[in-house]
């Protein structure tokens, strides 16, 4: 289905980017060729800003951000990160070997992209969605290159514990199966991220029978605030009654795919014309890229969480703390603030030790940056003026 390596590109042409805003590939980073975008690149010695997109989502995602930081005298820069865009140099074959969408290879990434462009340290590392889980890793080791965080969309819950005090106890309990409970609801459902790295997901999304400009364009808006049934709340525990309660781009119908899901959601013509945080022409700038170069190289993302990859490099830091000034902002309508019980509350209590403020924005969803660019942009500038 897919070339062993996304077909070369250019650089994004400026007729699609905010004024100030550049792309450009920076080469021979960890053995990718990086694309970002930058703003505040004319001054040498600003201080850094590096912005972390999620799925699916490029660095374009970040255009409002980056002249808000740039006006206010940083460096921002977004790049696409492996398996996005308009990188290149990894693999995007399904059996590829998955160990380099580690976050350890993401962090060897960001500080690569850094150095490049002649900073030994970021003033913040600011992540959405898998980006945020990419952020959090990133100033959880290398607090002294991130020297803030901020966090959007995901919370971070901590890192998993290491079994202790073993040694002559009894083994502990197998957990439910929870995909097997899901399955036998009266309704029966599957969780979207072991959907998404089964081998049929990238098919699934790259050739939807709706194309991917209106697959991408359904998927936005069901999990925007403009899909005015996202009501979130806490959920009570990582069971299959409670995760059924999300919406079906978590908890998915179990004989449908991504596509078959978010087409049940397609807004109308006047709604599409009537949204002006993601226009038609923003929204091609994102499905050109995708349809490009399909979406396995961020599918692998889930792979690697799924797998149990992600779990076992943060067990190397067990017992650590994310400790450098933090914030968390999120869309009031968004479901991933709960996606995983407890870990709002965890970020709060224990896994981040200088946690300043959590935003919900209201007229927010998932894509808090988008939807709500001026609220976050003066969340986020008055975070680093404060810190």
């Amino acid at each position: 289905m897919a070339a062993l390596d996304p077909l070369p590109a250019s650089v994004l042409p400026p007729s699609v980017l905010p004024e100030g805003v550049r792309s450009r590939i920076l080469p021979g980073i960890n053995g990718l060729d990086i694309h970002v975008l930058e703003a505040g690149f004319e001054e040498k010695g600003r201080p850094a800003v590096l912005l972390l997109h999620g799925f699916p989502e490029i660095a374009f995602s970040w255009r409002n951000q980056l002249q808000a930081l740039a006006a206010a005298g940083y460096h921002a820069i977004a790049p696409d990160q492996r398996g996005y865009g308009r990188t290149t140099g990894w693999n995007a074959d399904f059996d590829a070997d998955l160990s380099s969408f580690r976050f350890m290879m993401l962090l060897r990434e960001a500080i690569g992209v850094l150095y490049a462009l002649d900073h030994r340290t970021a003033e913040a590392v600011v992540g959405h969605d898998f980006g945020a889980g990419a952020a959090s890793f990133h100033a959880l080791v290398r607090p002294d290159v991130f020297k803030r965080m901020v966090l959007m969309s995901a919370p971070f819950g901590g890192v998993p514990a290491v079994p202790f005090d073993t040694v002559g106890k009894p083994a502990p309990a197998k957990p439910i199966d929870v995909h097997a409970a899901l399955a036998a609801l009266s309704r029966p459902r599957k969780h979207y991220q072991w959907y998404q790295s089964t081998r049929e997901a990238n098919a699934n999304q790259w050739k939807a029978k709706q194309g991917v400009h209106d697959f991408l364009r359904a998927y936005y808006h069901h999990k925007s605030a403009d899909w005015t049934a996202n009501k979130p709340h806490e959920l009570k525990g990582w069971i299959a009654e409670e995760l059924a309660k999300m919406p079906t781009y978590y908890i998915m119908d179990l004989a449908e795919g991504m596509a078959e899901t978010v087409a049940h959601e397609m807004p109308s013509a006047a709604e599409i014309a009537a949204n002006k945080w993601l226009t038609e022409a923003d929204l091609k700038v994102y499905s050109g890229e995708y349809q490009r170069n399909g979406f396995q190289g961020g599918l692998n993302w889930y792979r690697v969480r799924t797998s149990g990859l992600v779990e076992r490099e943060y067990a190397a830091f067990t017992g650590r703390t994310i400790d450098v000034p933090s914030t968390f902002i999120s869309g009031a309508s968004d479901w991933g603030n709960y996606q995983s019980p407890g870990a709002l509350a965890r970020m709060q209590k224990s896994a981040c030790t200088n946690m300043k403020e959590i935003h919900f924005v209201e007229g927010a969803g998932h894509w808090v940056q988008q939807e709500q660019a001026a609220e976050v942009n003066r969340l986020l500038l008055a975070f680093l003026k404060s810190t």
